[in-house]
């Protein structure tokens, strides 16, 4: 059995698959000199917007611009109140603090770890203007029983598909669901860049075209500013990196839930719960999170085999300092027992079935299996 250390994600892996048609790809594009908004960007743009199934998709900086310049052009802002989950990044609810609105956390599902429509259907009030699950790990959030909700009060839906991209709900992707969605390409995502990068995507015309000048100074056209906006653009050097993975999305992610099933295999009776999978949708294992109340025992024992794990995440939202000054609940169960429990075990299309082997294997030993 190999001692060699096993990452939570290996990039250079991908890179070497890569290397032939990227660097050439790369230098034709530094050769141009169309560094801003140049071909690749506007190509990359309307082929995401052909496999997420949007008729607008609209690169920017960063996952979480995508999560503001959407919350923005939907016209969310001061007054309003937004619905999320309190067990994601911070970056979900950053946003919402962006435009001047009031993040409301609300419990998640036990099982899914995303948001409970329950939770949220109770802390709907006259203020609330829109709903923000996350499709959390890769697993799509309850959507349909949201957008039903959403529909029978006026509101809006936006999704937040940082971690979600190329899964799907009875076939239509996540970031096609709702009124908009914002998708990250942080380098370790499913469909990472070489850098920071960020896409929104949307049906409605008039807010892609709030957000297309938003992301560029307010403009409409060049030198003409009739609103203030920001400096978001996704670099045409990442666009080429996301033009030559985008074809191979669908592979990495087959090869992510390969490993899951395997550890789902391997892991089967021993005191921890591995993750759900909802009926109709699938999951594209951005993490590979599971409970246990041995968690520290676990992550000791990797950490003792050279083998990297993580907490994703330790601190629900309405518990960081950032958001003392937020009206949040006392206490949100189900979000806090899922802090103190998780952990994430290493998921990568390039990880082999000995490596999760080997893992596993020190989980029972940890564990008494």
């Amino acid at each position: 059995m190999s001692d060699s250390p096993i990452p939570m994600v290996d990039l250079k892996a991908q890179y070497a698959a890569l290397r032939g048609e990227l660097e050439p790809a790369m230098a034709q594009a530094m050769a141009a000199t169309q560094y801003i908004l140049g071909p690749n960007v506007q190509a990359f743009e309307r082929e995401a917007a052909e496999y997420l199934g949007v008729r607008h998709a609209l690169g920017c900086a960063s996952g979480t611009d995508a999560l503001h310049l959407a919350l923005a052009g939907l016209g969310i802002g001061p007054g309003d109140e937004v619905i999320t989950t309190p067990f994601t990044f911070i970056a979900t609810a950053e946003a919402i603090r962006y435009v001047d609105a009031t993040p409301v956390f609300v419990d998640v599902d036990p099982q899914t770890f995303n948001l409970d429509p329950v939770a949220v259907e109770r802390a709907i009030t006259e203020r609330t203007r829109a709903i923000m699950p996350v499709h959390l790990f890769g697993q799509p959030a309850d959507i349909d029983t949201l957008n039903r909700m959403a529909c029978d009060r006026g509101l809006l839906v936006l999704e937040d598909c940082a971690q979600s991209f190329g899964a799907t709900v009875d076939g239509r992707q996540t970031g096609s669901l709702g009124a908009a969605g914002a998708f990250s390409f942080f380098p370790s995502k499913n469909l990472g860049g070489f850098g920071d990068g960020g896409l929104v995507t949307t049906h409605d015309d008039a807010a892609a075209e709030q957000i297309r000048s938003l992301r560029n100074h307010g403009q409409t056209k060049r030198y003409h500013h009739p609103q203030i906006g920001y400096n978001s653009r996704l670099d045409e050097l990442q666009a080429v990196v996301l033009r030559h993975k985008l074809p191979h999305i669908d592979q990495y992610n087959t090869e992510r839930r390969r490993v899951a099933d395997r550890y789902d295999a391997r892991l089967a009776g021993l005191p921890l719960q591995t993750p759900l999978r909802r009926d109709g949708a699938t999951h594209v294992f951005h993490q590979y999170t599971a409970l246990s109340d041995h968690r520290d025992t676990i992550m000791q024992a990797l950490k003792d085999e050279s083998i990297a794990s993580a907490i994703y995440y330790p601190v629900p939202l309405h518990r960081q300092p950032a958001f003392a000054d937020a009206a949040v609940p006392a206490s949100l169960p189900v979000a806090e027992s899922l802090a103190e429990r998780c952990f994430s075990l290493p998921v990568y299309p390039e990880l082999t079935d000995a490596m999760v082997d080997r893992i596993c294997g020190v989980i029972r030993e940890a564990v008494g299996g």
